[in-house]
């Protein structure tokens, strides 16, 4: 050993040698010392829990007290020492540990889902992969963000080059661990980066549900099918929301005939609210068009409608459903005649054909086993001419049934309903049989109802909130809701009576009177 490295060595002995004997030494000074901030942190604790009324005879019988000590014979001293022997006795308690440290949110849960994530990546050893028992997540996760509530809000996956990330079937795998690991009340967009083997997770800010049925700022021939976040829509309009005006944005169908998609099929879970939409149409079309309604399952879900101006009618059995849609047929083959023959005679066309037709089934399938069991017509079979000329002939079809009867779904229906609205948590089967295409969005496992998805065309699918519009007919409903759907059903015909004299304007939960006025409006036959 060099010389200066041994003078160094045996420097820092003596130093260590020397602060030991010191530690030793004085050692009962320190634990004094330590009683005696422990007494002077007592005393200003009781000081200042002390009344501001109480503290003057407490410091008089606190001078009483030492000038007492003071006359005494040795008083003084006998202080000292109980003084001295109280702080030895409260100080002889070693120093507390600091308390440890509150783990990191991230190596816990990023740990976790790691190690859930390495069965399902790991490859073979001689390719030096990235998922492997003895791994860490840092070599593998990157741009994590956890929210105020320390849930996982961001987070960006490398994957080895191996992986099928093509499958839906293996990405599904990976996107119901990454779901598990990070809390299944929310919803999660996957973006697979297959270029670069990078998975990008996000976590996606739950839709208001406090929007109720109402007018919307639309033009003629949109429908406003519900409202969705801020990337899946170009603009914004105002809306009732909670007592105040918000600005909300809107996933807009638009029809009519230059529509590229003019018929809607819309596929939901039980009791997330495909009735609720189909009655959210016919409010919003009802200033527009004429409606033909049939409700396949018989509940009445549609009954508000009865007698309305603007309903041709409201069928829930097989032979009515049959008898409104033969006519249906009937009507757009007349007013493809009519049309073209004005088109050719260089005239606008009649009033009754230019007003469009809107056809709305509610669980037509229903009806097709009802007449598969009686031999009868399949009511579908019958939307075949309004599906495949109603745009030219200004008719829409819009059906919507529950997501496990899709197989029983005709084929016309499916194939010329481009626009495609999906309810409820349905699974990732379910959601590409429904919309047409995958989708990278997981749906959460509990989700309220009129939740969903919505793919207009060849676009890409968006999260969809549909409007509360309940029945108002239902007691159980709340009275705000139904109020509010009530205030758009209409009560008279502009088309055939007067106006009605100005009212003042109702507000946006006034009641309105349900019961119907006698037939004096004169419609149509149906056959």
């Amino acid at each position: 050993m060099p010389l200066n490295r041994h003078h160094l060595s045996k420097g820092r002995d003596l130093v260590r040698t020397a602060g030991d004997h010191a530690s030793d030494m004085f050692a009962p000074l320190t634990v004094i010392g330590r009683g005696l901030r422990h007494h002077t942190a007592w005393a200003k604790e009781r000081w200042r829990s002390t009344p501001k009324d109480r503290r003057g005879p407490t410091l008089f019988l606190t001078a009483a007290m030492l000038t007492g000590i003071y006359l005494l014979p040795h008083g003084l001293l006998f202080a000292l020492i109980a003084l001295m022997a109280s702080a030895a006795w409260t100080g002889r308690a070693p120093k507390a540990p600091p308390a440890a440290p509150e783990p990191d949110v991230a190596d816990v849960k990023l740990t976790a889902l790691y190690a859930a994530l390495t069965p399902y990546l790991a490859g073979p050893e001689g390719f030096g992969p990235l998922y492997h028992h003895e791994g860490g997540y840092r070599d593998v996760f990157s741009g994590w963000e956890f929210d105020a509530e320390g849930r996982l809000a961001r987070l960006e996956i490398a994957y080895p080059p191996y992986f099928t990330d093509t499958e839906p079937a293996a990405r599904a795998r990976i996107e119901q661990v990454v779901q598990g690991k990070a809390g299944r009340a929310r919803e999660y967009r996957f973006d697979w980066d297959e270029e670069s083997n990078k998975l990008r997770i996000a976590a996606l800010a739950p839709l208001p549900t406090d929007i109720a049925a109402q007018r919307f700022v639309a033009a003629p021939g949109e429908i406003v099918l519900g409202f969705t976040d801020e990337n899946g829509s170009a603009r914004t309009i105002p809306v009732h929301q909670g007592g105040a005006l918000a600005q909300q944005p809107p996933v807009v169908w638009r029809t009519g005939p230059r529509s590229a998609e003019p018929h809607l099929l819309a596929l939901g879970v039980s009791g997330y609210g495909t009735s609720s939409l189909i009655r959210s149409v016919a409010l919003q079309a009802l200033p527009f068009a004429d409606l033909v309604v049939i409700d396949g399952a018989g509940t009445g879900e549609h009954a508000c409608l009865v007698n309305r101006p603007g309903v041709h009618t409201v069928e829930t059995s097989l032979h009515g459903a049959l008898a409104a849609l033969q006519w249906a047929a009937g009507e757009t083959e007349r007013r493809l005649t009519v049309l073209n023959a004005a088109r050719h005679a260089g005239t606008a066309p009649p009033e009754d054909v230019s007003r469009p037709l809107w056809l709305l089934l509610d669980h037509p399938t229903e009806l097709s086993e009802l007449a598969h069991a009686e031999g009868r017509p399949d009511p579908q079979d019958l939307l075949e001419l309004p599906l495949r000329h109603g745009r030219a002939a200004r008719v829409t079809v819009v059906v919507a049934d529950d997501v496990e009867a899709r197989d029983r779904i005709s084929p016309s229906v499916r194939a010329t309903t481009r626009a495609r609205v999906v309810l409820g948590p349905a699974g990732p089967e379910e959601g590409h049989a429904a919309l047409g295409v995958p989708l990278d969005i997981v749906p959460a496992a509990q989700a309220p109802a009129g939740r969903g998805y919505a793919r207009i065309g060849t676009g890409a699918p968006v999260r969809l909130q549909v409007p509360a519009t309940v029945d108002p007919l239902d007691e159980d409903a709340p009275a705000a809701l139904r109020d509010a759907v009530i205030a758009l059903l209409p009560h008279r015909d502009t088309r055939t009576e007067a106006p009605a004299p100005a009212e003042p304007a109702a507000g946006p939960h006034a009641g309105v009177d349900l019961a119907k006025g006698p037939g004096a409006l004169r419609f149509r036959p149906l056959a």
